[in-house]
């Protein structure tokens, strides 16, 4: 998918949209860990993965940056470690320079001010005054694939951040997806409006219904009763 398709579609949605719509599309739902987010508040994302495990030395950046194509997102596996920062300005600045639309790290990083200026999205753990303390050997496939949390991504994968958080979508998926959660978007964007209005969801979707479906048939599930009403804001 074209970059900026990719930007504009994601623009009208949200990180919760894109992980109900790989629920429904049957994609593992990959989020960084909890307390991922953006240096400033407000940011977003949306772009495929250019990954590069960090091991104390700002160079595989660099070499990320050589092979990274115009809106890619820098993914850096900095093992979570919370002694250290893995990024700093001059990084996201070379990032910037490069073409790259984000960065996001599973570690911290650090010139906060500085990186708030520069104005390139990044997310990450957090922020420490200290640098890299060490610096051991690269591993092999260091440019090739990152972890993040429990989940290992590749340039195969695309990567979308906001105010929730941070989640990975394969990208011969990601038109799946996408279409899926844009339904979403726009069944509870009509749910909202009618609550708005005066219709409370419980309502809209016959809630008392289904309490009294349930006191004869203790084993429906509220799901089976949203799809039978077509009300599904859960599945």
């Amino acid at each position: 998918m074209d970059p900026e398709e990719l930007r504009q579609r994601f623009a009208l949605l949200t990180t919760a949209h894109l992980t109900d719509g790989c629920v429904r599309a049957g994609v593992p739902v990959r989020c960084a860990p909890a307390g991922t987010h953006a240096v400033v508040p407000g940011s977003r994302i949306a772009g495929r993965v250019t990954p590069a495990r960090h091991v104390g030395s700002v160079d595989v950046f660099l070499e990320a940056y050589e092979t990274a194509n115009p809106g890619d997102v820098l993914v850096v596996d900095n093992r979570g470690r919370l002694d250290e920062s893995c990024v700093g300005d001059l990084a996201v600045l070379e990032a910037e320079a490069a073409g790259l639309s984000g960065v996001v790290i599973w570690g911290l990083h650090r010139d906060t001010g500085d990186i708030k200026k520069i104005g390139l999205p990044v997310f990450s753990l957090g922020s420490i005054p200290t640098g890299p303390l060490s610096v051991s050997a690269r591993p092999d496939g260091a440019l090739e694939s990152a972890v993040v949390g429990e989940w290992t991504v590749t340039r195969a994968d695309l990567v979308f951040g906001d105010e929730d958080g941070v989640l990975f979508v394969p990208a011969d998926r990601a038109d799946e997806v996408l279409d899926r959660a844009e339904a979403i978007r726009d069944v509870e964007r009509l749910q909202a409006e009618r609550i708005r209005a005066g219709e409370s969801l419980r309502e809209q979707v016959r809630f008392a219904d289904f309490l009294a479906e349930r006191a004869t048939s203790p084993s429906l599930t509220f799901r089976e009763h949203l799809r039978s009403v077509g009300g599904a804001i859960e599945e």
